[in-house]
């Protein structure tokens, strides 16, 4: 059993993470956020130590360390904010454990350098969180192309629109300089996919660059992809809105449909036993997809032909 510490229990996505933990076995002894609004540790770790002050659950991680071996923890699970991703990763491998981190584990490249150099330093190791690689149809996917002509560019159109109220603009994920803007926030869990799958970045150019919606096109090395990107209700399909459905996600391979709706539910668990086990994501892993949204985020808007433009652009 391993001993975990939460930073950012009051997130969405911190309950996959406390859910993962429980499943692999292990416990969760602290966790920490800035908001006292943490039911959810009840469902899962009731007992854990809770602090809203990172001070405090610093100096509450160090006396651990000190009471020896059989207290200290182990393992940091980090989902808070993404611009404050590098800092905790850099307390929790300074504290001597492992740790696992949501996505975007951090904004630039350079990040990741420094963050390399402290895992040599310390010996210990970070691991991203991409679970979608994990996903038993675009593993499958994966397997198909790498057996095929890897001289064939593939024709893929990626959308995602996934409806966000006038909160979004005010939390911090409305923030580019905390969350990195919506091509970051919310895209690099496809880009990562993409390259993944369809090899390294060759060309990238934005269409479209605003505060709830991004487009551009992409070119991998087997792939050619017009992606579009959006938190606005009004771009959602009729028959979405209709079934009152606020997330809307398609990729086309080719003009065939790559159907991955289902098969979500225990890919965090999944992520986490192969992180125990030595197996996780690593910084490196990350580096691809981390150095393609810095890049869009610092690029200017382009016109371009309509051969480039996703479709969503050609309606408008």
């Amino acid at each position: 059993m391993k001993r975990f510490a939460l930073i950012g229990a009051g997130g969405y996505i911190a309950p996959r993470h406390l859910n993962a933990i429980r499943e692999t076995g292990n416990q969760l002894i602290c966790a920490m956020d800035p908001s006292d609004s943490v039911g959810i540790l009840d469902r899962y770790f009731p007992e854990c130590d809770f602090f809203t002050e990172f001070e405090r659950f610093d100096r509450h991680a160090e006396k651990l360390r000190h009471m020896g071996a059989h207290k200290r923890i182990e393992w940091v699970s980090i989902c808070s904010p993404n611009h404050l991703h590098d800092a905790h990763i850099r307390f929790a491998l300074r504290l001597g454990t492992d740790v696992i981190c949501e996505k975007p584990v951090v904004l630039n490249p350079w990040n990741v350098d420094a963050l390399q150099d402290l895992e040599k330093e310390t010996g210990k190791r970070v691991n991203v969180v991409f679970q979608l690689r994990l996903h038993s149809a675009i593993q499958s996917l994966r397997e198909q192309i790498l057996n095929m002509n890897q001289s064939e560019k593939h024709d893929i159109e990626l959308t995602y629109i996934t409806g966000r109220g006038i909160w979004y603009d005010y939390s911090w994920k409305g923030d580019i300089r905390k969350s990195g803007g919506i091509a970051t926030n919310i895209g690099i869990h496809f880009f990562d996919m993409l390259i993944w799958i369809f090899g390294a970045v060759q060309h990238s150019e934005i269409h479209v660059m605003e505060h709830r919606r991004a487009a551009g096109f992409l070119e991998l090395k087997n792939a050619r992809i017009k992606w579009y990107l959006s938190l606005n209700r009004s771009d959602l399909p009729e028959s979405v809105n209709q079934e009152n459905q606020s997330t809307y996600r398609l990729i086309t391979i080719d003009g065939r449909p790559l159907e991955f709706s289902e098969g979500f539910t225990d890919l965090h668990t999944l992520l986490y036993e192969k992180a125990i086990a030595g197996k996780g994501y690593t910084l490196e892993d990350a580096r691809p997809s981390i150095e393609l949204v810095q890049k869009m985020r610092c690029a200017d808007v382009v016109n371009c032909d309509s051969e480039k433009k996703h479709r969503m652009l050609l309606e408008e």
